[in-house]
């Protein structure tokens, strides 16, 4: 076992976020052993200084820590328990760090699981997107025992700039970043729907950005996402489909709750509607296209 300070880690899944994430515990002196389908995002990892497995289970292995930064909770499923799974292999009291947006529900259960087979849950998962995963500035909502908490402590300090304690019950986390991700997807759809009506109303829609910039209207979102729409570029930072399915996943917990969500249930549509038009893969900034589509006008705009 490696010292607790610099545990050794099993990275699975080393996509957008991921594998900045990945990069900065190897800056910060971890040894790191990556698990991905994708070769590309392999050979960026190798490059990086990186250790490549063929399976979570070969990463485990020798691992103190299974970090998972996967897209859901099957993956995570599959990641863990499936053929090839992580939780088979990694030794009694070692720590699964789970990064992904999954449902409440589903991290509570895992905790219940991984406790059952001597194991540590940090539901941890993640927001900031590709550009704070890279520059180590990511944010944690986390839940677990002190102990879990313990043994992450040097890999939160090389990936993040804020950590949430949010308690010790896994699953806590996982409800947070719901909320959270409700806010998310309503933003970027009302910020689509108001750059929208500026256009299609004749507005010069690079003004309304600055205007609303420093107006009460503003949100982290429509300061992010709206320069995406002004210059018709929706290259992948966080895709439509993410949303698609994080917005599902609130609207699944409200669901449970018995609580009505009709804010986050038209965002989803709107969601919906942009992935059915075939423009899933592009940054969900481009849900704006589906008012584009409809109305016959562009909100993109020349830069002056």
């Amino acid at each position: 076992m490696a010292d607790k300070n610099t545990p050794l880690i099993a990275f699975v899944g080393l996509g957008s976020m991921g594998l900045g994430m990945a990069k900065n515990l190897l800056k910060h002196g971890h040894k790191v052993t990556g698990v991905d389908p994708s070769a590309p995002a392999r050979d960026a990892f190798t490059a990086a200084g990186g250790t490549i497995a063929a399976t979570p289970a070969a990463a485990a292995a020798a691992a103190d820590v299974v970090i998972t930064a996967v897209v859901n909770a099957q993956q995570v499923e599959t990641v863990l328990y499936g053929e090839g799974g992580a939780v088979a292999k990694l030794r009694k009291g070692g720590l699964v760090m789970q990064c992904a947006t999954v449902p409440p529900a589903f991290a509570k259960s895992l905790g219940e699981r991984l406790a059952k087979s001597g194991h540590e849950l940090l539901d941890a998962p993640m927001s900031g997107g590709r550009a704070r995963a890279e520059s180590g500035e990511l944010t944690f909502m986390a839940s677990g025992p002190a102990k879990a908490f313990a043994s992450a402590e040097s890999i939160l300090a090389a990936t993040s700039a804020k950590v949430f304690r949010l308690g010790d019950a896994p699953g806590v986390g996982s409800l947070v970043k719901t909320v959270n991700q409700l806010l998310a997807g309503v933003h970027i759809a009302t910020a689509a729907e108001a750059m929208a009506l500026a256009a299609k109303a004749g507005a010069d829609t690079r003004a309304v950005y600055e205007v609303i910039s420093a107006s009460a209207g503003n949100s982290w979102m429509f300061g992010n996402r709206v320069p995406h729409m002004l210059d018709d570029d929706y290259s992948p930072l966080s895709a439509v489909e993410i949303f698609v399915k994080d917005l599902g996943l609130v609207l699944d917990t409200g669901h449970e709750h018995r609580l009505p969500l009709p804010m986050a249930a038209a965002a989803h549509q709107l969601f919906l509607a942009a992935a059915g038009a075939g423009w899933g893969r592009l940054d969900d900034a481009a849900v704006v296209k589906v008012y584009e589509q409809a109305g016959d006008f562009k909100v993109s705009s020349p830069k002056k």
